[in-house]
């Protein structure tokens, strides 16, 4: 039997079924391609606005970025709305601003809704390491409150103690919309959901191919499925199926730890048990566990290579960050790939009228991936304007093809990364 990938989040994950992988050939409505966020999202869309759901997982429910990930509930897109505006238009920026923070609401309405034990918190941390950089988050703030978001506010250095234990930050700005879940929990009780209203998922059911036509048939090694209309929500982990959507993205690693559980010394680390991430081009993001582990991730491997040794990579940040975890027992340390596209804004659209995707969060999936499920049951339905604000976005080919596409962005966060070093 396949299982998830080693991290503290399988580690500590609630009981699920394992479901069958497909036999044979069935008939469905509408059948999705991927078990994470995006596709289960779309899944509980469809299924409760009355629609017939088949959903192929290649290996476990939650298996990709949706069961590693973070855990962390932050809002917008990778880029914000300034630089949608700058990029595209005045009118792109005010669509796509009045979803931004719409994935973070889906979530909250589900894990109340089906009754998700997935240990959800409130509150969330932008931090700002140097004072040049405090600007950065004074911008940050002026931007999400122009488009709606009245939850946040700026403490300088003299207060930041208050929320996190660290002399690292010279600012920080709280978000008390923000917050923060155990991600594999929330996707296992999701798919519990959408058995609950009736879809069938198969997991062990990688697509191997996808015949157009007016009826699409998917192709697993054990079966098929012919179905009215395709969702494609394979992300990082959707391989060649689709070249065209492969070779507009490029699948890129982050690396995570968990440490021993801290006790009562959680409270000498982060006292609000908020989540945090800082301000740099690669950034790091932390939060603690239900029980009180802290969890620490950042770094990126673009394409996606597994590194060696990850708590080599994440440790010297954590306790840079926290000297008084110098020492301290990492349990766990996993990585998982995320999915990048050349404008880090995420890609949906049509491969054909009938079929259908999303992709390409680029770091931002958590709450993008639950918005995401609503823009497509939509667009299905017939209701195209919401997707569309996103479809005419265009998807651009990284330079210098798949093969040269590693070296030049790697390129380009090793200049950033400088910046970071330099406090630019």
């Amino acid at each position: 039997m396949l299982e998830h990938a080693p991290s503290y989040y399988a580690a500590s994950a609630n009981p699920s079924p394992a479901r069958p992988s497909l036999t044979g050939s069935v008939d469905a409505e509408i059948c999705i391609i991927g078990g994470g966020y995006t596709g289960l999202s779309a899944a509980l869309h469809l299924l409760e606005a009355g629609r017939e759901v088949v959903l192929l997982e290649a290996q476990r429910v939650g298996w990709g970025a949706s069961g590693r990930n973070g855990g962390q509930i932050v809002h917008s897109y990778s880029r914000d709305m300034d630089v949608i505006e700058a990029a595209h238009s005045a009118d792109a920026a005010t669509a796509l601003g009045s979803m931004a923070f719409e994935g973070a609401q889906i979530i909250r309405q589900r894990i109340e809704q089906y009754q998700i034990a997935c240990d959800l918190k409130s509150g969330g941390i932008y931090a700002a390491k140097t004072r040049k950089k405090i600007k950065g988050l004074e911008e940050h703030q002026a931007l999400w409150e122009r488009y709606g978001n009245r939850s946040l506010k700026l403490y300088d250095r003299s207060e930041v103690h208050r929320f996190v234990a660290t002399d690292a930050y010279q600012a920080i700005l709280v978000d008390e919309s923000g917050g923060h879940i155990h991600p594999l929990n929330l996707a296992l009780g999701e798919a519990a959901a959408v058995e609950q209203l009736g879809g069938r998922i198969h997991e062990d059911s990688a697509a191997l191919g996808i015949e157009r036509g007016n009826k699409v048939v998917v192709r697993t090694q054990g079966g098929q499925v012919r179905a009215d209309t395709v969702i494609v929500a394979g992300n990082a982990y959707l391989g060649d199926l689709e070249p065209k959507l492969s070779a507009k993205s490029m699948p890129c690693g982050t690396q995570v730890v968990a440490t021993e559980p801290l006790g009562e010394r959680w409270r000498e680390v982060i006292p609000s048990d908020y989540c945090v991430e800082d301000n740099d081009f690669l950034l790091d993001y932390y939060r603690l566990s239900a029980d009180r582990r802290l969890i620490f991730g950042g770094g990126v491997i673009y394409g996606a290579r597994d590194p060696q040794r990850i708590e080599a990579l994440i440790r010297p940040n954590l306790e840079r960050t926290f000297p008084q975890l110098k020492d301290v027992g990492i349990d766990y340390a996993w990585t998982g790939n995320f999915l990048l596209t050349l404008s880090r804004l995420p890609q949906m659209g049509r491969l054909a009228p009938n079929i259908y995707y999303s992709q390409g969060c680029s770091g931002h999936g958590v709450t993008f991936t639950h918005l995401a499920g609503r823009l497509l049951s939509e667009a299905i339905a017939g209701k195209e304007d919401r997707f569309n604000a996103f479809a005419r976005l265009p998807h651009y080919p990284f330079p210098g093809g798949r093969m040269l596409r590693v070296p030049f962005t790697a390129l380009g966060a090793a200049w950033y990364a400088m910046r970071d070093r330099l406090g630019l």
